[in-house]
C-alpha cells in the first residue's frame, strides 16, 4: 500500500526533474492570465552544437500561424543563440502574426544570449528578472586549436589583423616578423568576418529603430547598445548583460 501511495509522488518528482509538458503548462496558463495575452515558449539546448536555426524559425512560424494573437504575443525565450538570419526571421514572424510590433513582448526567465538577444531586441518590451541574462551579439567563429574547439571573437580577429597590417606598413626595420604573422590570416576570411559583424549590427539597429527605440537615429541606437555590439566592455562573448545594464542602454525592460 505504501508503495502505491508513493507512485504519484515519484511521478511528480520525475515530471518536475525533466520538466514535462504538463508541468510547464500550468506555468504558461498562469502567465497568460497575468499578462492577458497568449504565451509561447521557445527553448533550445545550451549544449553545442544545438543553436537557433532556420528550422526553428519555420517551426515557430507554424505555431504562431495556428494561434489567435489578436491580443498580442509573449514569447518566453531561453537559448544560447545561433543564426542571426534565423533570429531576424523569428522577429518578423512574432511581429507579423501579432499584428503590430508593440503587441510582441519577450520574456527571459534565465538566459537569452547572442542571437536570442537579437530576438528580444525585436520586441516592444523585454521582461527580465534580476538574474536574467542577455548577451553580446558580436559574431563568433570556431577554430580548432590542438584538436580542441575554441570560440573566438570575430571582432578581435579583425582587430589583430588590422593592427599587424598597420605595424607592418609603418616599420622601417625588418618586416619579416610581421609577414610571418600575417601569413596566418586569410584576407578573404577577414572580409567575411567584417560582413558578418556588419550584418549583426544591421539587424540589431533596424529591429530597435522599428521597435522599442523608434524615433532615435541609427547612430544614437548604436551608441546606446554599444555594449552588445563589441567585446570592448564585456571582454568575453558569454559574459552576462544584466537587467540594469540593459536598462541603462535605453531598452524597454
Amino acid at each position: 500500500m505504501a508503495a502505491k501511495r508513493l507512485k504519484p509522488v515519484i511521478r511528480q518528482i520525475i515530471a518536475e526533474r525533466y520538466q514535462s509538458h504538463a508541468t510547464r503548462l500550468k506555468v504558461y496558463d498562469a502567465l497568460e492570465k497575468e499578462l492577458g495575452r497568449p504565451v509561447v515558449a521557445f527553448f533550445t539546448s545550451f549544449v553545442y552544437p544545438v543553436l537557433i536555426s532556420d528550422d526553428d524559425a519555420d517551426m515557430l512560424e507554424g505555431v504562431l500561424r495556428s494561434m489567435d494573437l489578436s491580443k498580442g504575443l509573449a514569447l518566453v525565450i531561453s537559448s544560447p543563440g545561433g543564426s542571426v538570419l534565423a533570429a531576424e526571421r523569428i522577429i518578423n514572424a512574432c511581429r507579423g502574426y501579432s499584428n503590430k510590433t508593440e503587441n510582441y513582448w519577450a520574456i527571459v526567465p534565465r538566459k537569452a544570449k547572442s542571437a536570442a538577444t537579437m530576438v528580444c531586441f525585436g520586441a516592444s518590451k523585454i521582461i527580465m528578472s534580476d538574474t536574467s541574462e542577455l548577451g553580446p551579439v558580436d559574431p563568433q567563429t570556431v577554430k580548432i586549436v590542438r584538436n580542441e574547439r575554441k570560440w573566438l571573437s570575430v571582432c578581435n580577429i579583425i582587430k589583430s589583423y588590422e593592427n599587424l597590417f598597420v605595424e607592418a606598413t609603418r616599420t622601417t626595420g625588418n618586416i619579416q616578423p610581421y609577414l610571418l604573422q600575417l601569413a596566418y590570416y586569410d584576407p578573404r576570411e577577414i572580409e567575411e568576418f567584417k560582413a558578418s559583424g556588419e550584418l549583426s549590427e544591421d539587424i540589431v539597429v533596424k529591429s530597435l529603430k522599428s521597435g522599442m527605440m523608434k524615433g532615435k537615429s541609427e547612430n544614437g541606437i548604436k551608441k546606446n547598445v554599444q555594449i552588445f555590439l563589441t567585446p570592448e566592455r564585456t571582454k568575453k562573448h558569454g559574459r552576462p548583460i544584466w537587467k540594469d545594464e540593459a536598462l541603462a542602454c535605453g531598452l524597454n525592460i
